[in-house]
């Protein structure tokens, strides 16, 4: 008689050896939906062979097709390899932009002309589904006299340290992830911007402060009013935020900067 060979399952270290990536690595696209692990009762992560398969063709596009985590997702949705139903938690943006429209009682239309958008586009935000360039965020924000930290993932967390799992992430716009590194009572506002190959801010905009990059990765290149800045690996840069300013990926390659804004006014 023939019996039924139990499915075999690997543990998180076992599977971040096989993919060759940090177990952090492997928890954050878990929330894009690039895997779904199954849990024992103690809440441990149990991942199969197909888990294993999809998590290796992530690390391929992002290494050598230099693509960041939301370009790498629609990838493997266009290929069939995720669900298009895949949700992660930095899909609350447009929950919180419905939410502070309700809050003052407003229309689409009205929040919409206040911003110069249009109002399916809003609508399309609201409902998570479409992303918003960084220089939309600032106008919304702007409107609603809050800032674009209110709209990264609400978990607190009062340590020092923060490790990549635990960042607060937020997608503004097509190819563009925007990693906030501390929080809290600061005087600095440090990010880890991912930025894929052609992707950037959208429309320039201005703030008040000032900041100061360093490009990590990949190549950059800033517009600051009138006049354009090429930055490649090890470049920093600093300009007031007063100033219009304007970024974009020209490379074919992710682009990482750490972008730090003083005093907060993202």
């Amino acid at each position: 008689m023939n019996q039924a060979v139990a499915k075999p399952y690997l543990k998180i270290g076992d599977v971040a050896r096989m993919v060759g990536v940090s177990p952090s690595v492997i928890r954050t696209w878990e929330g894009l939906g690039l895997a779904r692990p199954q849990r024992t009762a103690s809440k441990y992560r149990l991942y199969t062979s197909e888990d294993v398969k999809l998590l290796k063709r992530a690390r391929f596009l992002r290494r050598v097709r230099g693509l960041n985590a939301p370009a790498i997702v629609h990838m493997l949705k266009k290929d069939g390899l995720v669900q298009s139903g895949a949700k992660h938690k930095t899909n609350a943006v447009g929950s919180q932009l419905r939410q502070l429209r309700a809050n003052r009682g407003l229309s689409l239309a009205q929040v919409a002309k206040s911003v110069n958008i249009s109002v399916g586009f809003l609508s399309s935000l609201e409902r998570s589904h479409m992303s918003a360039s960084v220089g939309t965020l600032r106008k919304l924000a702007r409107f609603y006299k809050t800032n674009i930290l209110d709209f990264f993932d609400p978990a607190e967390s009062k340590s020092p340290l923060v490790s990549p799992a635990n960042r607060k992430v937020l997608e503004a716009g097509p190819g563009v992830r925007m990693e906030l590194l501390a929080w809290g009572n600061t005087v600095m506002e440090p990010h880890l911007f991912r930025i894929a190959p052609r992707a950037g801010s959208g429309e320039s905009y201005s703030h008040d402060g000032e900041e100061f990059l360093y490009v990590l990765r990949g190549e950059l290149i800033i517009s600051v009013e009138d006049q354009e800045f090429k930055l490649k690996t090890g470049d920093s840069f600093y300009f007031e935020s007063t100033t219009r300013h304007q970024w974009r990926n020209p490379g074919t390659k992710e682009t990482q900067v750490l972008w730090i804004n003083t005093p907060p006014t993202f």
